[in-house]
């Protein structure tokens, strides 16, 4: 008969084992795409958001055997942003069993109430780009690099002790290489140059710190009032990101329109897949991991469309349409067949652009709450 007991993450050998935990848990699942540990201890111990959010991470144990974890977060710039008492709960991985799911979560909503909260929700990150959303559908398919992945009991388990849905994110397999509508193609052509926009030199704006910044501040002012529950990064995150995932920019990959003053009007982000590099790596870049990684780079079929969007005073004005059909020049020469949508709230208009393309429902993510009062 099992003994579970729920212990509080306070070690570096705790740690360990709670990142691990989902490496295996998920060891005979072929779509599960295991986190690189560099990564997640980093989120979990360092991460710019935890200047200002508060967490704790606990585990359920079977005798030594780690059977569950969650991690509590509250960030109070949200809650002062969107006038709530909420705290979030992410890294949420448990057995098929109710009550190593129950000790998990109530043990985060105990701490949510004794800190002043009257409400939880999740799967969730601190900020707006982490990990976020519990699998709902798709479960056949293998997820993004940057997107979680659940087995279908999870949702079966937070449905029983209360939760209810906030909200769902929606992602669209696309074919990457189908021709643009013709009217479509004009209507860019057109726009572009009526407004005299230009493509950014990409390896140059790798190394103008300036318009790196801006581009995110960009990022927070355009997706500010689009973005459910949407929180603006902190300058040290701009910085964070920055150092992360400017560089791994491709330019045969990425769009960024200027307009005539040098300002940047619209953008569009994506990367090659590495999620089956990730899958080879199990967790680590080294020995051989890098090998993989390198190979994914080279040479791939799929893309992950990361961030598209345009700056607030280019909104509605059509500029979409220029970055999307020189993104799709740029996909054809690349040889790329598939892109996968990054997640957008099922209710965000921007998300109805797929519906002009040959798409199919990928995976459907939910974010979860619950009354704690």
């Amino acid at each position: 008969m099992a003994d579970y007991k729920v212990v509080e993450v306070t070690s570096a050998g705790d740690l360990k084992k709670f990142i691990k935990f989902p490496n295996d848990l998920y060891r005979d699942c072929p779509q599960y795409v295991p986190a690189l540990f560099a990564d997640q201890k980093k989120s979990l111990t360092a991460a710019p958001p935890l200047k200002y959010c508060s967490h704790k991470m606990w585990m359920v144990l079977d005798g030594k055997r780690v059977v569950g974890r969650i991690c509590g977060m509250i960030n109070p710039r949200y809650n002062e942003r969107y006038a709530k008492k909420r705290a979030r709960f992410g890294w949420f991985d448990t057995i098929n069993d109710r009550e190593v799911a129950g000790l998990l979560l109530g043990t985060a909503e105990q701490w949510a109430k004794e800190n002043g909260m009257t409400e939880i929700h999740g799967p969730l990150y601190y900020n707006t780009l982490g990990k976020q959303g519990m699998l709902v559908e798709g479960y056949e398919n293998i997820p993004p690099f940057n997107c979680l992945y659940n087995f279908p009991y999870y949702n079966d388990l937070v449905t029983s002790l209360g939760y209810e849905k906030e909200c769902d994110w929606i992602q669209y397999r696309l074919r990457a290489d189908q021709p643009l509508p013709d009217k479509m193609i004009a209507v860019a052509d057109r726009l572009q140059a009526r407004y005299r926009l230009v493509e950014a030199d990409i390896d140059k704006l790798k190394h103008d710190r300036a318009l790196v910044r801006e581009f995110f501040r960009i990022y927070n002012d355009s997706f500010s009032d689009t973005v459910y529950n949407f929180i603006p990064f902190t300058d040290e995150e701009i910085e964070d990101e920055a150092d992360q995932t400017i560089g791994l920019l491709d330019k045969r990959l990425c769009c960024f329109l200027m307009d005539e003053n040098g300002e940047i009007a619209a953008f569009g982000v994506s990367f090659p897949s590495i999620s089956g590099a990730l899958q080879k790596a199990k967790g680590s870049m080294f020995p051989f991991g890098w090998i993989h990684f390198l190979k994914a780079l080279k040479k791939f079929d799929t893309v992950d469309l990361m961030l598209n969007g345009a700056a607030p005073k280019w909104q509605n004005t059509g500029v979409s349409a220029v970055f999307h059909n020189n993104m799709a020049q740029k996909y054809r020469k690349a040889g790329v067949k598939w892109a996968i949508t990054n997640p957008q709230i099922e209710t965000n208009s921007a998300s109805f652009v797929w519906e002009k393309y040959e798409h199919k429902l990928y995976m459907r993510r939910r974010c979860y709450v619950k009354s704690i009062e």
